[in-house]
């Protein structure tokens, strides 16, 4: 019975709603509110706590108007054109931040996050980019070269570290995409290449249409050795042509809405280290990698995305942006 009653609160809330229009078109709903000098203190109808916006924000003309007809039973025509301005607004921001779990969606300003399970409980964890350091191996180089001049040369990629920051805790984590009109620090030398500015990250070297999200993005089994974490061999021949030789892990990517790519390792990961690797072509990749790990032992994620599910989608003019944008 208790249960049932904490459940239909939030109800009774809802049909117990008023409005105070903003004068930007959207509303905040709210149970009761009080003006105190400049400022009006409400308690919110979604979020169930007391907040606080600036007087002169509000609409009061449109807040008495639809007051009257919530109180006689009559839809206000302004109220009805702003449920679907806010409906059509809450379709947009779900196509560009869509949910990935209960409570959890992705942000509109893009980045690469990685879905875990952590007690139970889906979070999000963002994957930052480690710069791997171009390891010339000159013994082997030299051996190689002495046996078969034309062999070329082999190069690794190592990050530092035996362990990434982002440790995943299920064997099958989904890795959520975004990095378009994100290229990076200018000037940083972003790309593993053969000579020349580097490309956008989007595209090849030569220029060519950007590969597709299925040969773009892949997945690699990363080596623990020397206290260090290698993600791969490039092999160099000495006609100047490039080929990876990463160790790519089976994968399946799906396209989403908003510019975003899920990609899904085919099968379970064993526990160690991997890194998630861009490739810019054919003969191009990515020095710079966004490292994680699978260990169902570590300790939870720091800055973890946890759900709220009060609240899955935030109003774009919350009390709390609001006050940011006074202060502006």
């Amino acid at each position: 019975m208790v249960a049932l009653l904490l459940l239909a609160a939030p109800l009774f809330a809802q049909i117990l709603a008023r409005r105070l229009i903003l004068k930007d078109g959207s509303y905040q709903s709210v149970t009761k509110y009080e003006i105190k000098g400049e400022r009006v203190h409400y308690f919110s109808a979604e979020r169930g706590e007391w907040e606080e916006i600036p007087k002169s924000l509000i609409d009061w003309d449109a807040t008495e108007k639809y007051e009257q007809g919530r109180l006689q039973g009559a839809p206000v025509p302004e109220a009805v054109q702003l449920d679907k301005e806010l409906e059509a607004e809450q379709k947009a921001d779900e196509a560009r931040a869509p949910h990935v779990a209960p409570g959890l969606r992705l942000p509109d300003n893009g980045g690469i996050f990685l879905l875990d399970t952590f007690q139970n409980e889906p979070q999000l964890a963002e994957l930052q980019q480690s710069g791997g350091e171009l390891n010339q191996n000159m013994k082997s180089n030299i051996l190689r070269a002495t046996i078969n001049p034309l062999a070329g040369t082999k190069h690794t990629i190592d990050l530092p570290g035996e362990h990434a920051k982002v440790q995943s805790h299920v064997a099958v984590p989904s890795i959520y995409i975004n990095v378009e009109g994100d290229p990076g620090s200018e000037g940083a030398p972003s790309k593993l290449g053969l000579g020349g500015d580097a490309p956008a990250p989007s595209q090849s070297k030569d220029g060519s249409a950007p590969l597709p999200p299925a040969d773009r993005f892949k997945i690699i089994r990363a080596e623990v050795k020397g206290g260090k974490r290698i993600t791969g061999g490039v092999k160099v021949a000495v006609t100047g042509k490039m080929k990876a030789d990463e160790r790519f892990v089976p994968a399946t990517v799906t396209p989403m809405t908003g510019g975003w790519v899920k990609i899904t390792p085919a099968e379970p990961l064993p526990p160690g280290e991997y890194a998630l690797a861009e490739m810019l072509g054919k003969e191009d990749m990515n020095l710079y990698v966004w490292d994680f790990g699978v260990n169902p032992s570590a300790p939870a994620n720091a800055l973890a995305w946890k759900p709220d599910l009060r609240d899955q989608e935030k109003k774009p003019d919350s009390p709390v942006d609001l006050k940011k944008r006074e202060k502006q």
